[in-house]
């Protein structure tokens, strides 16, 4: 059974594993709590009650801006981070979010892909903006109209 709800602080530790997973640098256990602090949100995409997908959002005034997304390997190609993805861009229009920002690596191709499906647009590169290994992001941008 698969759902999607807002990060509580009990998904923490899954989220965390995820991360150290998923990411060459990842979010402490610690850090993953600025998802459940003022504005800022996280969804989680459950497969039978544990965390499979998980997206993340820190939020000023009517600006967000994504800060990973990712899919645990043994649920990949499920399309549960696109459905993290859609689910964080309804959560975000409640909030009265307009501007949606994100970073994301050159490489990262699926991703890519996943963002501009969802209305996303290319800005610009920032060059050696992710280190281990080195290399440039392209930045991304949602604007609801």
């Amino acid at each position: 059974m698969q759902e999607i709800t807002l990060i509580r602080p009990e998904h923490f530790a899954e989220v965390h594993t995820i991360e150290e997973l998923c990411f060459s640098e990842p979010w402490s256990e610690r850090s993953l709590g600025l998802l459940c602090e003022g504005e800022n949100f996280g969804i989680a995409a459950l497969v039978d009650g544990r965390v499979a997908a998980y997206g993340g959002m820190t939020c000023v005034l009517d600006e967000g801006s994504v800060t990973n997304i990712a899919t645990h390997p043994d649920f990949r190609r499920r399309g549960l981070a696109s459905a993290v993805l859609s689910a964080m861009l309804c959560e975000a229009e409640k909030r009265g979010i307009e501007n949606i920002f994100l970073e994301v690596r050159a490489s990262n191709d699926a991703a890519r892909d996943m963002y501009l499906k969802a209305g996303f647009c290319e800005l610009g590169v920032r060059r050696g903006f992710y280190r281990h290994p080195t290399e440039d992001a392209i930045q991304m941008a949602y604007r609801k109209n």
